[in-house]
């Protein structure tokens, strides 16, 4: 606070002494970090006469620009003074929104993120423990979910796959019956499936089966936790959404979830002039690679942007190209087209789609009518 209020006071002084208008704040993106000042410089009354533009930048751009300058030490005052012609050059990011309202979403939508990503990254570990005891088991697809009710029964209640080969069918079926609650289609045939994975599964020594044990045991543990963690976020972010006006949720597939995480990223629509700017703000933008009469049949994704707001926008997609007929046949005809990783491809591709869809019901608040066949 104390260095904040002499920045504040030098801006002032420099401002009234060289009479300018205006005065345009950079920095450079830390996290959390830059949250305090850039909120306190907004709203310091110091400040206010001289309308406060505070933009923050992305610290790669800030260090591709420097690149221009090849004589530059390297130092904070001289970073600082890259920062500020960088300011000067213009074609700047979106000016830093802080509507607390929009803030308060974030912070829970963030978090949301933060926790299915942990949970994304806690499954992995586990599988690769489950390779160790259960080879088998972890390369086929006996079960579609691997971390369902069942799934997750037979890796907690049997040691090792010996058991589970010795075991006669009949008690195989009738636990997978009972751990499913009758859910599964075939039970003996999954149960024989298990059985014929348990032979040709390695085996593990009895002082390493133990660590392993435990260590699946654990991660089973964590991920049901932070399962609990990300449901009960789920109902207070829904809570929240309440609070705002908007008819993203009018689309099917969509739910009060991805919807607050869009919102929230994306704050006031009528901070980006076109659905362009909202799809760059996103990161959902690709560059062009061509000379002369060449061209290239792959252009990368610019690896800038929200991630948050881009995860959102993904994730939404992947839903609606399940209920929506539009969105549907988008994917698939983009999916046909890539050559390697086709579902990313064509995910990317639609949440691309999605993003003139938001930025339009957003700026009209209208309901979402899906076309018809024949529109």
């Amino acid at each position: 606070m104390d260095g904040a209020n002499i920045l504040v006071d030098n801006l002032v002084e420099l401002a009234a002494r060289h009479s300018m208008q205006q005065v345009v704040l950079g920095l450079e993106a830390t996290s959390n970090y830059g949250y305090h000042l850039t909120a306190f410089c907004q709203n310091s009354e110091k400040l206010a006469p001289f309308s406060p533009q505070i933009h923050v930048l992305n610290p790669r751009t800030v260090n591709n620009f420097k690149k221009s300058y090849n004589d530059l030490p390297k130092n904070d005052d001289i970073d600082a003074w890259v920062i500020a012609d960088k300011l000067r050059f213009g074609r700047l990011p979106e000016e830093v929104f802080m509507d607390e309202r929009f803030l308060a979403l974030q912070r829970l939508t963030r978090t949301r993120f933060h926790l299915a990503q942990t949970i994304a990254r806690e499954k992995t570990y586990f599988l690769n423990n489950l390779f160790l005891k259960f080879s088998s088991l972890r390369q086929e697809k006996i079960f579609s979910d691997p971390f369902g009710a069942t799934a997750i029964a037979v890796v907690e209640e049997f040691y090792s796959p010996d058991e589970i080969a010795a075991m006669p069918l009949e008690e195989l079926v009738s636990f997978l019956q009972e751990k499913s609650k009758n859910r599964l289609v075939d039970a003996e045939g999954v149960a024989k499936a298990l059985q014929k994975a348990a032979r040709s599964s390695y085996r593990l020594s009895k002082s390493l089966a133990d660590p392993v044990n435990a260590c699946l045991a654990a991660s089973i543990s964590v991920i049901r936790a932070l399962q609990s963690e990300l449901k009960r976020l789920d109902k207070l972010i829904a809570q929240h959404l309440e609070a705002f006006p908007q008819t993203l949720t009018s689309i099917k597939g969509v739910g009060p979830v991805y919807a607050a995480g869009i919102l929230a990223e994306i704050g006031d629509i009528r901070r980006f002039k076109s659905q362009k700017a909202l799809a760059k703000y996103a990161g959902l933008v690709w560059n062009e690679h061509q000379s002369g009469q060449w061209k290239a049949q792959d252009t990368p994704r610019v690896r800038s942007g929200n991630k948050y707001l881009r995860y959102y926008l993904v994730e939404a997609a992947n839903l609606i190209r399940v209920h929506d007929q539009e969105y549907r046949e988008f994917y698939q005809a983009k999916y046909n087209e890539a050559r390697t990783h086709k579902h990313k491809r064509a995910l990317v591709l639609t949440a691309r789609k999605l993003v003139r869809l938001v930025f339009a019901l957003l700026r009209s608040n209208q309901l979402y009518t899906p076309r018809k066949r024949g529109d």
